[in-house]
């Protein structure tokens, strides 16, 4: 088969908006959706602000069975705000997660995926998208001490700010060739440290240092995956039966910052480098 077929006969995901992923994920027929846009659920701050309040705050709560088992998929939609976390879209995730923990704590085990678009923090929303972000973060600490956590970033918008701390806690991270994660966006970056630093034009430079492949190369991901809706089900399926991480990425603080010390902030980080140094592992 050419790779023109291939890609003719593929279900991408990419192509999917927040609700139709979800949708994807769950067993067929499985899926609830929770605080859907009928319940208007909106933000009150952005209209104040003159910007149009999306019914479901561009966040998706999706309750339902993966292979049998009660499993809640949290789903932005990077499309809205370019997935930008406020305080009503943070809550139904935060607050989605915590009753996911409280299920297992009452002996109904319930797992959690979560898909990243996002830029991080909605501006316009400050201190209430910073505070909904570090809920989310808890209750993922929380969640995690009983099932996997799994976080799939897939493109086209990537995840960024805190949500990729949000992302660093998952016990396990799917990506696509598409995908980016990174602390800061490239325009910040070009922005608070120069042009000669970062190039935010420059996309084979951007997904060259935090694209999918090179995450996943440098040991930040668990999986690399192609844009196909089968093939991220069926990896995500090879997580979930994999269990918990005997230690997961975020308890690895000391690998990771002797990793770090090995790089050379005084010149251009090259990708070729940055693979590297964080290949090695991270394991104290």
């Amino acid at each position: 088969m050419s790779t023109q077929e291939k890609l003719l006969k593929r279900d991408s995901f990419i192509e999917r908006g927040a609700r139709s992923r979800a949708r994807a994920l769950l067993d067929p027929g499985s899926m609830r959706e929770l605080l859907d846009p009928f319940c208007g659920v909106a933000s009150p701050w952005l209209p104040q602000q003159g910007v149009t309040a999306q019914a479901d705050d561009g966040v998706v709560v999706a309750k339902g069975l993966f292979n049998g088992q009660s499993t809640v998929v949290l789903a932005i939609e990077g499309a809205y705000q370019g997935g930008s976390m406020g305080e009503v879209g943070g809550a139904k995730i935060a607050g989605a997660l915590e009753l996911a923990a409280e299920d297992n704590r009452r002996g109904i085990p319930t797992r959690a995926v979560i898909l990243f678009e996002t830029g991080g923090v909605r501006l316009q929303e400050a201190n209430l998208g910073l505070a909904a972000i570090a809920d989310i973060q808890a209750a993922i600490v929380d969640l995690r001490r009983y099932q996997p956590v799994i976080g799939i970033t897939a493109g086209t918008v990537g995840c960024y700010g805190g949500m990729s701390i949000a992302a660093g806690l998952c016990s396990y991270l799917i990506v696509t060739r598409e995908a980016r994660l990174g602390l800061n966006g490239p325009a910040v970056i070009e922005q608070e440290a120069g042009l000669a630093e970062f190039n935010s034009r420059d996309k084979p430079f951007i997904w060259s240092l935090t694209g999918g492949e090179q995450r996943y190369h440098s040991g930040l991901v668990d999986a690399y995956v192609g844009d196909d809706t089968v093939q991220i089900r069926g990896t995500l399926a090879g997580l979930f039966q994999r269990g918990l991480p005997a230690q997961h990425r975020s308890a690895q603080a000391d690998g990771f910052l002797a990793r770090l010390a090995e790089v050379d902030a005084s010149v251009q980080a090259a990708p070729e480098t940055v693979r590297s140094i964080y290949s090695k592992g991270y394991a104290a």
